[in-house]
């Protein structure tokens, strides 16, 4: 803990300023880095879980899709690839907005450090008002 001395030149006190300063951001940096290692680790772990979870649907999904435009040309006077064509534009329809979302999800803004960027615009302001 730093003891007051009031005995203490503007030079010491400018140095004692620019130093804490110093240390201040050296920590803030510190803090970045880790956010931004977590956010990374999130995203990593997003992507493989995706990859993953998208091998195994794909042939789970290709054979539902095939059994849907079978019941539909059974339970209907439609032609078999009227079946098929439809069950496909569906399939099309529900996968163009999931790959949205899933885009929207890793959009650079959300996985941006907010916290640390908060965090050095509060020291910044109190280091021009300290300055000052």
């Amino acid at each position: 803990m730093a003891t007051a001395n009031y005995n203490r030149s503007v030079p010491d006190i400018i140095s004692d300023l620019f130093l804490q300063l110093t240390n201040l951001f050296r920590k803030e940096l510190q803090l970045a880095r880790t956010e931004v290692s977590e956010k990374v680790g999130q995203a990593v772990g997003g992507i493989v879980m995706l990859l993953i979870g998208a091998v195994l649907l794909i042939p789970a999904l290709v054979i539902l899709l095939e059994a849907a435009a079978s019941a539909i040309a059974e339970l209907t006077t439609l032609e078999s690839y009227w079946a098929s064509a439809i069950v496909g534009g569906a399939t099309l329809l529900i996968g163009i907005i999931l790959a949205l979302v899933g885009i929207n999800r890793l959009k650079a803004d959300k996985l941006t450090p907010r916290r640390t960027i908060e965090q050095f615009q509060r020291d910044a302001a109190i280091a021009r008002e300290q300055v000052s």
